[in-house]
């Protein structure tokens, strides 16, 4: 994880996420989340269960991981969600050489793919930080050698970059005089941008205003209304510290003529827990955070300096790891507990995206749809979508002793009404009326009696 100081980062990073997609016709937009999937906890869910939760019960469509496990390689086969694997730190000068990075496509890569949707490598994380002159030196020519691999290996879609922290720049304030760290800029950022532009890979960088902010700060940092910070050079008043940072790392490319190459946001977040002398270190924090930055980037807008442009952003983290070192905040990002508890309500959960607008989507059936279970459901099955459900905040209360759809007092009547409930307040999307294939869409209104099903 990114910091200021230039120690080297002690977390596995980053929440990926979201881009929005813009479809035509009648259908609205569909948000998304990316996420770093760390593995840094001895009471971890084991890789099936997390890929099938992701899929199943969350909107998450992208996730990048610190290594090339291939338990969680195997467990993302034919779920269609992209993964971005990670190259370690330690193997990086030997893949400079292009035998030793087509044995390594070849024993990490081609066993899983395409069946696991394996879309981008990352080459080391955060290298410019540790200092390392051997991995430093060698971290270009590894990418260029993997990309050549992928290439002999008949892979055109494997995209190749590294995350880099903000310590690569030597100047980030004000955003319009971002530069590199002289001696790197021409030697090392160069030749790397000149390579993402040609292969069409983008630029990683993990952008943590939670690293950055102070207490007069802090609501610069949540993107809260505040006074802003103005840059003189362009007459910029900058909002939040999150475009200002971006927009540092944009000067710094721009000036070295490459300013057309995509930005990645490879990890971004704030944890939910601090120590004693951290009261800023907080839930609501960081829901204010990730909630902000998802409604910031998913609006389209850019930033100040990149208008119009969207960017792909990992959150960090999927889960709480108890193993990390350091203080308190660095075993809380995570965005779930390891039983899959959401710390809080961020948003990820399939049905949680209250309050934004939705319509149907193209193909679904015309007029007024109901969502009940299939004929063939069982009551165990039922039973759990029940349980589903009604902790996702629906209201259950109308299935409860005394409420309207209470009768029939059955596990199937319950359930239909309640999954109904969620397809219809979750947008009315097909995936809202799936439940691992026990429901389907219906134009017969279920409604009966008393009880009145939502359309």
């Amino acid at each position: 994880m990114a910091n200021y100081s230039g120690t080297p980062p002690n977390l596995s990073l980053s929440i990926l996420f979201l881009v929005l997609s813009s479809l035509t016709g009648d259908a609205t937009a569909v948000y998304s989340i990316d996420v770093n999937y760390g593995t840094l906890g001895n009471n971890l869910p084991p890789p099936a269960q997390v890929a099938t939760f992701i899929k199943q019960r969350t909107i998450i469509d992208k996730v990048k991981i610190f290594d090339t496990n291939p338990d969680i390689l195997r467990a993302f086969a034919n779920t269609g969600i992209a993964i971005t694997v990670t190259v370690g730190n330690g193997d990086i000068p030997q893949l400079a050489n292009l035998p030793a990075a087509r044995n390594w496509v070849a024993t990490k890569i081609t066993p899983f793919y395409p069946q696991t949707k394996i879309n981008r490598i990352a080459v080391g994380n955060e290298i410019m930080a540790t200092a390392d002159k051997n991995l430093i030196i060698h971290m270009v020519p590894a990418m260029k050698s993997l990309h050549a691999a992928l290439r002999l290996a008949g892979i055109m879609d494997i995209q190749v970059s590294t995350p880099h922290s903000l310590g690569i720049l030597s100047i980030s304030e004000p955003p319009s005089l971002g530069q590199f760290r002289r001696g790197y800029d021409r030697v090392i950022f160069s030749p790397m941008l000149q390579f993402l532009r040609e292969t069409k890979a983008p630029f990683m960088v993990n952008p943590y205003p939670y690293f950055g902010f102070t207490a007069k700060t802090l609501n610069y940092a949540l993107f809260k209304p505040n006074r802003g910070k103005y840059d003189k050079f362009t007459r910029i008043t900058y909002t939040n510290m999150f475009d200002a940072q971006l927009d540092a790392v944009y000067s710094a490319m721009k000036k070295l003529g490459y300013g057309d190459v995509d930005i990645v946001v490879g990890e971004t977040g704030w944890p939910s827990l601090g120590d004693a002398n951290q009261p800023d270190v907080n839930i609501q924090n960081a829901i204010s955070y990730n909630g902000n930055l998802i409604k910031h980037v998913n609006s389209g807008k850019g930033t100040p300096l990149m208008p119009n442009r969207s960017f792909e952003t990992f959150i960090f983290a999927l889960f709480n790891e108890n193993l990390k070192p350091g203080p308190t905040p660095e075993r809380n990002f995570g965005l779930f507990q390891p039983d899959f508890t959401p710390v809080y309500d961020s948003g990820v959960m399939r049905g949680q995206m209250r309050g934004r607008r939705r319509r149907r989507r193209r193909g679904a059936p015309a007029g007024k749809v109901w969502c009940v279970p299939k004929a063939e459901a069982s009551d165990e099955a039922l039973q759990a979508n029940i349980n589903y459900v009604c902790g996702t905040g629906v209201d259950c209360k109308l299935i409860q002793p005394g409420g309207n759809c209470f009768d029939p007092n059955t596990i199937r009547s319950h359930a239909s009404y309640v999954m109904n409930a969620y397809y219809q307040t979750a947008g009315r999307h097909s995936f809202n009326c799936d439940f691992s294939h026990t429901a389907v869409l219906t134009t017969t209104d279920p409604s009966h009696g008393t009880c009145q099903y939502i359309s």
